[in-house]
This record gives structure tokens, sequence and C-alpha cells, in this order.
């Protein structure tokens, strides 16, 4: 029976995952589709799949600015003093305006 030669120690899917995140996978491709030399269609394919650290270290951070992923923060009011504050006066204190029908 013949061996087939295997390579020394083991790797699991968290080492691959890590040194994947960590170094950054690049794959890019095309897609032509073309019918007697007139070209259909093209679909260019560029996958970066990397963490977040290394995608700002080569300067990907097109997460911050988008819209659709940010939350817009909200205009503040400056508090009142509460020497300023004017209590709500309950509703039975409150004039009451008749309509005419």
């Amino acid at each position: 029976m013949e061996r087939v030669p295997t390579v020394a120690g083991t790797t699991n899917l968290v080492d691959i995952l890590d040194r994947v995140l960590d170094k950054g996978l690049v794959i890019a491709g095309d897609v032509r589709i073309s019918l007697a030399n007139v070209e259909l269609l093209t679909i260019r394919i560029r996958l970066l799949v990397c963490s977040v650290d290394k995608a700002e270290q080569i300067g990907l951070n097109w997460w911050k600015f988008d819209p659709h992923l940010t939350m817009p923060v909200p205009p503040t009011r400056p508090a009142l003093p509460k020497a300023a504050r004017v209590p709500a006066r309950p509703r039975s204190a409150r004039p009451q305006t008749r309509r005419k029908a």
C-alpha cells in the first residue's frame, strides 16, 4: 500500500480564520460574456477579507461615513436651569374655552 505524504501538525478553522483576518485575503476576477466578438456583459469581482483593524490600517474605513450604517447624532438642546423651568399646571387649573357650534 502506498502512503500519501501529509503535512506535519494540525491546523484548525480558528487558526486559518485568524491568519486570514490578520493578513487579509484578496480575491479578484473578471467574467466577460461575448457573442461574435461583441461584449454583452462584464462583471468585475474584487473581494477583500480582513479584520476591521487591518482595513483601517490600509486606509479602508468607508463604513464610518456611510449614512445607512451610522446613526446621526441628534441635536441636543441646552438644559434650562431649575429656576427658569415653569412647572406645568394641573389640567383642572387650566382655563376652559368653549367652542361655539
